[in-house]
């Protein structure tokens, strides 16, 4: 009775499988589902799998599984990882990311796999430098790039100890943020509003190319959420010499507050919290910098005059005899 139970039971699943298939060819197939299914049996076939087995390693149905294989099943994000702990490959490879998408990214992958983080970095580096696209400024070059980029959250001091620097330097000063209101002929609110957060990283990046190509010498003051696009930030730590100017959450807000401008933060209840979760995602990012320095440490005067001996003896430039001072702020 019960092996006769079960034999129909296969049979249902199988049929259903059949007629799950058939339905999706009737329809309009979602092609990001139909990708998927065809990777799921791609990596079947590599590991010598059959669908049985794998739903059996990954706990799921088979008619599940064969649902996700013709793409015709919405999967959740617990039976993917399961189907990939199954396949013995990562989610990423399953979802199609493009460093799995040839067997010389894989060998790369898994070069870099569980490598920590300052080799990473010398590693990026070399790629940067043998692609010709840079690697980190001045690290293994014999000077750095006179062209300072100053990175950091917005109330850092970025804009005001900028603008300062820029003239002890006598360099020009270039306000990222305007440069891409240029471009855009509207003011970055609009970008946002308009055409959205990948809009405005476009004109981000152009604004950024457009910097470097005209100023061989130049303080640049960057936007907070540089850090947000890979390519661009890459850019940047390849032909500037960077510094993080970095503060604590509860001066970050108050220079903003005395600005007027609570932007990106103006609709939130729990602005600090919101601006502190935001430090903590780009903190990383922002630590790649070549320089750092605190703001909060000390009032304007001497703050500037700690970054203005801090980026001298970066450039090997002559220090003053205020800068000779401030050096034991460093």
């Amino acid at each position: 009775m019960s092996s006769t139970i079960l034999r129909s039971s296969a049979l249902s699943a199988i049929g259903d499988a059949v007629n799950a298939e058939r339905d999706g060819e009737a329809e309009a197939k979602n092609p990001f589902l139909v990708a998927l299914g065809e990777r799921v049996r791609a990596l079947r076939s590599r590991r010598g799998m059959t669908r049985k087995a794998v739903a059996l390693a990954a706990d799921v149905s088979e008619r599940h599984l064969a649902n996700l294989e013709y793409g015709v099943g919405n999967a959740s994000t617990l039976v993917l990882l399961n189907v990939a702990a199954a396949l013995q490959c990562s989610l990423a490879e399953l979802l199609g990311d493009v460093t799995t998408s040839t067997p010389e990214w894989l060998l790369i992958r898994e070069l870099l796999e569980h490598r920590d983080d300052a080799t990473l970095r010398r590693v990026r580096v070399v790629i940067g430098e043998m692609l010709g696209t840079g690697g980190a400024n001045g690290e293994r070059r014999a000077a750095r790039s006179p062209r300072i980029a100053l990175v950091g959250l917005r109330g850092a001091g970025k804009s005001t100890l900028g603008q300062r620097l820029a003239d002890d330097l006598g360099f020009p000063f270039v306000e990222l943020s305007r440069e891409i209101e240029k471009f855009a002929g509207c003011s970055v609110a609009e970008i946002q509003a308009l055409y959205g957060a990948n809009a405005y990283r476009r004109y981000e990046r152009r604004a950024l190319e457009e910097a470097i190509q005209i100023y061989p010498e130049a303080v640049i003051a960057t936007p907070g959420g540089i850090v947000s696009d890979a390519a661009t930030f890459n850019l940047l730590l390849a032909r500037c010499t960077t510094v993080w100017l970095q503060a604590q959450p509860e001066d970050h807000m108050k220079r903003v507050i005395a600005q007027g401008d609570l932007r990106p933060m103006g609709a939130s209840k729990e602005a600090m919290e919101d601006l502190k979760g935001i430090l903590a995602g780009r903190a990383a990012f922002y630590s790649k910098a070549d320089l750092r320095l605190d703001t909060s440490a000390a009032p304007l005067e001497t703050t500037s005059l700690a970054l203005r001996a801090l980026v001298r003896r970066a450039l090997s430039l002559p220090a003053t005899h205020r800068d000779t001072q401030e050096s034991a702020l460093l």
